[in-house]
C-alpha cells in the first residue's frame, strides 16, 4: 500500500496551510493511500534547534519520512522562502533522505508575488536531499482559503482544481512506479 507523509511546516496548526494539508490528506485517503502528517511545530523546539538526532521525537519523525513512498512538503512563505520551522526539520533529514521518493511542494502566501518561492527556495532543498522526482507543486494565496468557526477550511474552486490535479499526478506517478494503491 502506498504511504505518503505530509510535512506541515507552519508554526501554527490554525494556519490556512492546514486547509491545504487537510484537503490533501483526505483526498489521498479516499484513493486508498496511507497518509501520516508531521506537524513540525509539534516537535520539541529544543530538539529541532539543537539538532538532537538522539531525540525519540526526531527519530520517530525521520522514520516516518524514511518509510514513505512520497513526501508532501507544505509551508507558508516568509521572506520569499519556506518557514524557519520547516528549515529546522529539513536540516535533520539525511542528505539522501528523499532518494527514490516523490515530492510535492504545497506553499501558501499572502500574495501571488511569492509564487516562485516553490522553484527558487523549496525545490532546490528537496533536490539536495536526494529528491529527483519533484512534482510542480501548488501555490495558494491565503485569501483563497476560508477558515470556519468549527476549525474546518473551505478552499476556493481554483485552489481545489489545482490541488486535485497535483494529487492525481502524485497518485498516477506512484502507480506508474509500481507502488500499490489500496
Amino acid at each position: 500500500m502506498s504511504h505518503v507523509v505530509i510535512i506541515a511546516g507552519s508554526p501554527s496548526k490554525r494556519s490556512r496551510l492546514t486547509g491545504l494539508t487537510d484537503y490533501s490528506s483526505n483526498k489521498l485517503r479516499e484513493a486508498g493511500i496511507t497518509v501520516e502528517v508531521i506537524h513540525v511545530a509539534d516537535l520539541p523546539a529544543e530538539d529541532l534547534v539543537q539538532a538532537k538526532f538522539d531525540s525519540s521525537f526526531i527519530r520517530d519523525a525521520l522514520a516516518v519520512v524514511e518509510a514513505a513512498d512520497a513526501v508532501i512538503v507544505a509551508t507558508p512563505v516568509y521572506k520569499a522562502s519556506y518557514s524557519g520551522v520547516l528549515k529546522l526539520f529539513l536540516d535533520l533529514i539525511p542528505q539522501e533522505g528523499l532518494r527514490g521518493k516523490l515530492a510535492l511542494p504545497l506553499v501558501i502566501g499572502g500574495s501571488i508575488a511569492h509564487l516562485l518561492a516553490i522553484d527558487y527556495a523549496l525545490k532546490p532543498v528537496l533536490a539536495a536531499l536526494g529528491g529527483r522526482h519533484i512534482l510542480g507543486g501548488v501555490y495558494a494565496v491565503d485569501q483563497g482559503i476560508d477558515r470556519l468557526d468549527d476549525g474546518k477550511y473551505v478552499l476556493s474552486a481554483d485552489i481545489t482544481t489545482r490541488l486535485d490535479r497535483s494529487l492525481e499526478e502524485l497518485i498516477l506517478t506512484l502507480e506508474k512506479n509500481g507502488i500499490t494503491i489500496s
